[in-house]
Formats: C-alpha cells, structure tokens, sequence
C-alpha cells in the first residue's frame, strides 16, 4: 500500500452519517462504502440505500434516547464508530412565506425557525455528545460537520428570483442554525483534544439540483470557477477529515465553495 493509499485509507472504519439518504448523503455513503468503511445511515423515515455495509437506522436525531438505541444497534451491527458526519439539516422551503424581510414576523415563521435550530443546531449537539463520548471512550475518531457559505455570509437576496410575482426573501433561520456550528465546533475540539477525538467543519457552497435556471445564473455569476458545486465535488474533504491524512487537524473550519466567499 502506497503512503497516498495508506493516509486516505477508510477501510473498516464505522461511519456515522446522518441525513444520508439527502442529496449530498447519498454521494458520501456510497463513496465511504467504495472506500471500504462500514457505514451507518441516521434518517428519521425508514428507507435504503444500496450499497455494501450501507445499514439505515430510523432515528430521531433530535431526541437522546432515540440516538442512544441506535448507537447500541450499530455496535452490534457494524462496531464501534469512530467517524461521525453530521449532514442533517432542514431549511424553509422555497415557497415558504416568512414575512417580507426573511425574519420571523408570523407564527408560522417561528414555528418553522423553531424547527429549523433544534434540527440544525440541537440535532447535530446531540448526535455529538453520544457519538463523541463513544469515540472518545474508545481511542478517538473524528466528528465532521457540514455548515454552509450562509453561516459565514449572509444570503443575498438580489439572486432570488421572484415565485408568482412577489420577490422571494430567504429567511434567517439557516444563516443561524450554520453560524452556530462554528462554536460548537471549536469547542468540542477543544474538550476532546486530549481524547483524540478531532472536529472539523466542512463549509460547502450551493449544489446544483435542478433550482430554478435563473437562480443558477445568478448564482453562479457570483461564483470564481463560474458554476455551482456537482454533488461529487464534496467527496474529497469527507474522505480526508474521515481519514488519517487530517490526522493533525481539528478545530478547522474548510471553505469549498469554488470561490464564492473569496470576492
């Protein structure tokens, strides 16, 4: 085995992905599991994913008893983790009305806020502290966790288009839940430094699935390299933060975006 082959190796791990029948889930399941790593998917409905060592567990992240049932489920199963991803995450559909400027100015729009942080934000805590704590109790692993440009920017509302003749305003709620992964994840690489458990965060650009052609254009007339992100651009940072080749790393925070940040 070559050092490139030996660094970026995932053979055997046991992969924790949350969210991972979503559009970019979906792509790091199946590469882990090409990879060689075991994975297992947290979904909150039932479904499958083909794949070799690809298991998917209904499991309400938000909820500890729920997370603490499937990490005993998984043990049995797969073994111990010791790579969790937090891609879990919900927004405001495009459609939805949160007021006139994007804030919470309905009950609608704070119920769906409320929905929105104890996914993001709660869910993502939670999923931490009961993998973390397994990881750290058994020679360390690594947490990964997803944000987005919109936690490090704000959106800028001049590329949404219109829907039905009434400009679309992207709410807040997003832009806070992926702002706050940050903190969580500077602290719990700290906390659990000596444990060996490393924590990072992946900062993605949008991905093109099929939005609307207008919002694309616009879009991408924001982005450097023009375009945005395939699905299949995120695979290397996952396998790197998965694997011993970010052996030194954590606390971090890694902007892929294709330049969007940049200007």
């Amino acid at each position: 085995m070559s050092i490139i082959e030996k660094v970026f190796n995932v053979s055997g791990k046991v992969v924790v992905l949350t969210g991972g029948l979503g559009i970019l889930g979906t792509v790091f399941a199946k590469a882990l599991s090409e990879g060689g790593a075991k994975v297992a998917i947290l979904e909150l409905k039932e479904g499958t994913l083909n794949g070799e060592n690809i298991i998917v567990y209904k499991t309400d992240i938000t909820k500890r008893k729920s997370l603490e049932e499937t990490l005993a489920k998984i043990k049995k199963d797969l073994g111990t983790p010791n790579v969790l991803i937090n891609c879990a995450a919900i927004d405001f559909p495009p459609n939805f009305n949160s007021g006139e400027s994007g804030l919470i100015e309905t009950d609608d729009a704070e119920e769906m806020y409320d929905k929105v942080m104890e996914v993001n934000v709660k869910g993502l805590l939670l999923c931490s502290q009961v993998f973390g704590n397994e990881m750290a109790k058994n020679g360390g692993g690594s947490i990964i966790n997803i944000s987005s440009i919109y936690g490090i920017i704000s959106p800028d509302q001049r590329i949404y288009p219109e829907k039905n003749g009434k400009k679309f305003i992207k709410p807040i709620a997003y832009t806070v839940s992926k702002s706050a992964l940050f903190g969580l994840t500077r602290y719990l690489a700290t906390y659990w430094a000596s444990k060996n458990v490393r924590v990072n965060v992946l900062t993605f650009g949008g991905v093109f699935n099929g939005q609307d052609p207008e919002f694309v254009k616009n879009y991408s007339s924001k982005v450097p390299l023009g375009r945005m992100a395939n699905k299949e651009d995120y695979i290397g940072a996952i396998l790197f933060l998965a694997s011993d080749a970010s052996s030194y790393m954590t606390g971090s925070n890694m902007i892929i975006d294709g330049g969007y940040t940049a200007w």
